[in-house]
């Protein structure tokens, strides 16, 4: 038995997202194509099919390792073009895969290899055990049996002369290779497929794909503190809350230590700086400033990373006022600039024990602590 692989990525996908097609997207710090590539080494020949304008970006990637062929139109002219290329080459079996699906095992090829021993055909599917439904306009419209349904996967596997002709006199249109096959009249056998072997088709598919090839999840901790001396006033802005007090904070901005002490510890997890970096003191416009803009400039920087806040915690140091009474609401309208579940977000107080600035009721200090992750 003498084995090619047609390994299918011409195409654009443009579902996944993303600037550029989903098989040259980053994985795990590779291109999509590359993992697929590398699931079918010693397998046998490989050959890629790209799009024409993707036929350089092949080479510097793959160098002379594999075989690149041009594809067509559509998905059935791309496996076309491979199979004629193939052939005269000497290959008797031929393995057919989306470029798509980086996470095929040995174990799924191997199962379709030992099948094409005993029939022309070959193909990896798991069977349908979801309900079905029929619908139109948002609605369901019916029920379907799933009885004899399976989900198809790649790589379908076939006697290299038989597929080639079937292709030949197949009109084109088909959705895989079974079809294409089945329309010559070959007998397709059903070997098992497996979960981990999904398709790359939405944006989230890249995160379970990470998840699945063990990619790294990043998790940052940041710290912030800040500290703000008392001056005559009525009442203290901390966490987002107005808190009567007979002082006030003293800052160029509204002077909330606590918030001011958490953005400082998501952009300290992002190594983005402090809030002055951003929102500097010298700059007149922030004289006065809610200190809700900063933080939910923090959170979309985080964001726009492609992080998500874990958890946040702040600590209030100070004698007066108490912060008891106040932690929830503090809690709730933090939850509020940031967009987080309230139980994700931990507001408490403690004092120095009479002792230092804040012993004196000097001012009031905060300590903060900011989870990303990125997964």
């Amino acid at each position: 038995m003498t084995i090619a692989v047609i390994i299918v990525a011409a195409g654009r996908g443009t579902r996944a997202g993303g600037e550029q097609p989903k098989q040259w997207q980053p994985l795990a710090g590779q291109p999509v194509l590359a993992h697929t590539v590398a699931a079918f080494a010693g397998v046998g020949r490989i050959v890629v099919v790209l799009h024409p304008e993707d036929m350089g970006r092949g080479v510097a990637l793959f160098g002379g390792t594999v075989t690149l062929c041009a594809g067509g139109t559509s998905r059935d002219a791309s496996v076309r073009n491979a199979l004629e290329m193939l052939e005269g080459s000497g290959v008797t079996k031929v393995l057919i895969h989306d470029g798509a699906r980086p996470l095929v095992s040995r174990e799924v090829i191997d199962g379709v290899l030992s099948a094409l021993e005993n029939s022309p055909a070959a193909a990896p599917a798991l069977p349908v055990t979801d309900a079905l439904w029929t619908g139109a306009e948002g609605a369901v419209t019916g029920t379907q049996d799933r009885s004899g349904l399976w989900r198809a996967q790649t790589p379908q596997g076939f006697d290299f002369d038989a597929i080639l002709s079937a292709h030949r006199a197949h009109p084109g249109g088909a959705a895989d290779d079974v079809e294409v096959a089945r329309a010559a009249g070959l007998s397709v056998a059903i070997t098992r497929g497996s979960e981990d072997n999904f398709k790359i088709t939405y944006p989230e598919d890249f995160v379970r794909a990470e998840r699945q090839l063990g990619g790294k999840m990043d998790i940052r901790l940041g710290h912030g503190y800040d500290v703000h001396a008392f001056e005559p006033g009525d009442h203290v802005i901390l966490c987002g809350v107005k808190v009567p007090h007979n002082a006030k904070l003293k800052g160029h901005s509204d002077a909330d230590v606590g918030m001011h002490a958490l953005t400082d510890a998501i952009y300290g997890a992002l190594a983005e700086g402090d809030i002055g970096r951003h929102f500097p003191p010298s700059e007149p416009q922030w004289k006065g400033a809610a200190s809700e803009i900063f933080l939910d400039h923090a959170v979309k920087l985080a964001e726009t990373r492609g992080f998500r806040i874990g958890n946040v915690d702040v600590t209030l140091i100070c004698e007066r006022p108490k912060i008891g009474p106040h932690a929830l609401e503090m809690a709730a309208e933090l939850a509020r600039i940031m967009g987080l579940e309230p139980g994700r977000i931990s507001v408490k107080a403690t004092t120095s024990e009479r002792l230092g600035f804040t012993g004196r009721e000097e001012g009031i200090a905060a300590i903060a602590t900011a989870t990303l992750i990125k997964e």
